[in-house]
Parts: structure tokens; C-alpha cells; sequence
């Protein structure tokens, strides 16, 4: 599937979650993005460096990673 297809079908889905779950929704795909973000940058770090990531890098991926959980588990109830 075309990335625009796809971006059509998840804005179409998006008509249907319950208005007071959208923001559930938001946290989810917001904390999934900055996730991604972290990803791409240890990545860059373990590419370019021998170092492992800043601790306050480290430290903001581990808590993103601990809310999305969060979220993920809310989503299934």
C-alpha cells in the first residue's frame, strides 16, 4: 500500500474511535512517534559513536517508552 493510502485509511478509522477516546489516541501515536525519534537517534549514536545515548536522552526515550505502555494498556480494556 501507497503511504497515502494508508494515511487514508488511519484519518478514516479515526472517525470512528468514541469522541472521549481520542485523546487516549493522541497520547498513543504522539508517544509511538517520539519512540520512532528516539530509535533513529540511538541509531545515529551507535552508528557514529562508541557511546551509548546521554542519560537524559536515555532517560526521556525510557519514560516514553514506560507512558506509551501506559497507554497501550488503558487502549485494551
Amino acid at each position: 500500500m501507497t503511504t497515502l493510502i494508508l494515511q487514508q485509511q488511519i484519518m478514516q478509522e479515526l472517525q470512528y474511535i468514541p469522541e472521549h477516546k481520542l485523546a487516549e489516541i493522541y497520547d498513543l501515536i504522539h508517544y509511538f512517534r517520539l519512540g520512532l525519534s528516539q530509535e533513529k537517534i540511538k541509531q545515529q549514536s551507535s552508528d557514529n559513536s562508541e557511546n551509548n545515548l546521554p542519560a537524559p536522552i536515555l532517560e526521556a526515550f525510557n519514560a516514553s517508552l514506560t507512558e506509551f505502555d501506559e497507554l497501550y494498556q488503558k487502549l485494551e480494556k
